[in-house]
């Protein structure tokens, strides 16, 4: 641990004072110890709130761990297989069509959409994305669906996912990886399967359990003083206060749409239980939230060789992917000294997450930049982690 504290500062700081973020924090847990945590910059450069252990963020994409988590609990009790149509859950996905780049027209899909689909985001439905005709059509969807609730018509999870369900997927299910709204159609497959809005599943099943007291898919009123703001940036014009709606995030106490994929908001302490959770393969405390074979399960590359080559985001080199989250397959193709089998994920504004068996290991890493993915600085971070730990 030789130095360790004073080079996370020195790197996390760095950020903060070249202007490539208003704040960020990090919490390094080993085996139940915390080795690391501090905090530089603001929550909320505007109102000149520091951004702190408590503060509140955005977790966009690291959303989607929670979500496969829920699913796995209604698979444990027998109540969904990973291999059941979405169908059987939301007719809307019924009989799916394809787009054909070479007929310029929707053709039949091959077979039906399945749960093991969404889980390892080779559904076939995207994001949207003006690189391509079903992305294209993504966005209009998603205008229109921002557009009546900017009327005050109340757009629930369930009316998302009928209107996703009109746009042709990009390719035939299981052909290739490609990031999309899948997450989401997994959450409102746990409202209908639960019969619950999936941020009351979540709370009954995960939160509470996981002492989670300030994640949800809203912030309360009298949360806001530590909630932070998100910001875009550029070489040219900095930090600037980001304005308008990525991907329908709301986070008024009103919201209706519950994302799945990138809905909820929380703190560095609460997303840590969750994370130790799965660290220690289900058990939190004295809790037993998820059988030990089923985080194993999670946490595994669930990806074939040719989805695989899909998989070619530089953050994910050397990675597999499966329930929603990277697996570290190839620590040379990767160019990192992190264990095999490291997991998790990360979200639009930075923020990341990594968990590691072997080490007993939970890395947090706060920002909100937006557009921000997985920074140079959360890889040196990462790797100083590894290098520094003791056995």
């Amino acid at each position: 641990m030789y130095h360790y504290r004073e080079t996370m500062d020195r790197l996390i700081e760095k950020e903060v004072t070249e202007g490539r973020v208003k704040g960020a924090s990090a919490l390094v847990l080993h085996r139940d110890r915390e080795i690391y945590y501090n905090a530089f910059g603001y929550g909320d450069g505007e109102q000149g709130t520091p951004m702190a252990r408590d503060t509140i963020i955005r977790l966009f994409s690291m959303t989607k761990p929670v979500t496969a988590a829920a699913v796995m609990i209604l698979m444990e009790r027998g109540d969904i297989d990973v291999w059941d149509p979405v169908s059987r859950y939301i007719p809307a996905f019924k009989c799916p069509k394809v787009w054909s780049e070479e007929k310029q027209a929707e053709v039949p899909a091959d077979r039906e959409i399945t749960l093991w689909d969404l889980l390892n985001m080779t559904s076939g439905i995207p994001y949207p994305d003006p690189a391509h005709e079903p992305g294209r059509r993504m966005d209009t969807v998603l205008r229109g669906l921002l557009a009546r609730r900017a009327q005050g018509e109340t757009v629930d999870t369930q009316e998302y996912m009928r209107q996703i369900a009109t746009v042709p997927l990009c390719f035939q299910p299981g052909e290739r990886w490609m990031y999309g709204y899948s997450a989401d159609i997994l959450g409102g497959i746990v409202e209908v399967v639960s019969g619950k809005k999936f941020g009351q599943f979540l709370k009954e099943e995960l939160f509470d359990p996981l002492d989670m007291k300030d994640t949800a898919f809203y912030v309360p009123k009298d949360k806001l003083h530590r909630f932070a703001q998100y910001y875009d940036w550029s070489e040219m014009e900095g930090l600037q206060v980001h304005r308008g709606s990525h991907l329908g995030e709301y986070y008024g106490e009103d919201v209706a749409f519950e994302s799945g994929g990138a809905g909820l908001v929380s703190t560095l302490d609460d997303y840590s239980h969750f994370a130790s959770m799965l660290v220690h393969k289900g058990k939190y405390k004295d809790q037993r939230i998820l059988g030990r074979k089923t985080v194993e399960f999670m946490a595994q590359n669930h990806l074939t060789p040719r989805q695989r080559e899909s998989l070619v985001w530089d953050s994910v080199k050397g990675y597999g992917y499966g329930c929603l989250m990277r697996v570290l397959m190839d620590q040379a193709v990767a160019g990192y000294n992190g264990s095999l089998g490291e997991f998790g994920w990360d979200g639009w504004t930075g923020n990341y997450v990594a968990m590691d068996f072997s080490e007993e290991l939970v890395f947090l890493y706060f920002i909100q930049r937006c557009g921000a993915g997985a920074t140079p600085a959360v890889r040196k971070l990462k790797t100083v982690t590894y290098g520094a730990l003791e056995p």
